[in-house]
């Protein structure tokens, strides 16, 4: 199978089972092998009390993208851990879009940087690095007519 192919299933998949992502509105925009881009726009469920966006919804987002990003490879795989910086605030109503980019693959390991911008002027929101981890299993499990079973 195509390796775009198969990413673009596979994000298809984990995003059926992705309840945290549909109830916050994130969107999967683009999937590729190694990278993903995600977007969600800032309610007034995610300000905190100075006003601003949460720093764990910032993350979140950013954690979203790395993990469509890493497991485009059917094999699944999760975080080993992660770091964000938080370069400036995202305010309600701002829609972001987090980028994320494989740097590189090692033997079960994985390091993909994201970045997250504010739609509206592509101003830097938060820089993210997550190391990955894969596991013994495959995204798309056992398939039949393209569902997994």
């Amino acid at each position: 199978m195509d390796a775009e192919v198969l990413a673009r299933r596979c994000a298809a998949v984990m995003y059926e089972r992705d309840r945290a992502s549909q109830r916050l509105g994130i969107e999967i925009e683009d999937v590729g092998p190694g990278r993903a881009s995600a977007r969600m726009r800032v309610t007034a469920e995610m300000v905190n009390g100075h006003d601003i966006a949460h720093g764990g919804y910032v993350f979140l987002l950013a954690d979203d993208a790395f993990a469509f990003a890493c497991n485009t490879y059917d094999q699944v795989t999760v975080a080993a851990a992660a770091e964000v910086v938080f370069v400036r605030p995202a305010r309600l109503g701002d829609e972001l879009v987090a980028e994320a980019a494989e740097r590189t693959r090692y033997g079960r390991n994985g390091i993909y940087d994201v970045t997250v911008r504010r739609a509206a002027d592509g101003a830097v929101i938060a820089e993210f690095r997550g190391h990955g981890r894969s596991q013994d299993r495959r995204v798309l499990g056992d398939q039949i007519s393209g569902r997994v079973r």
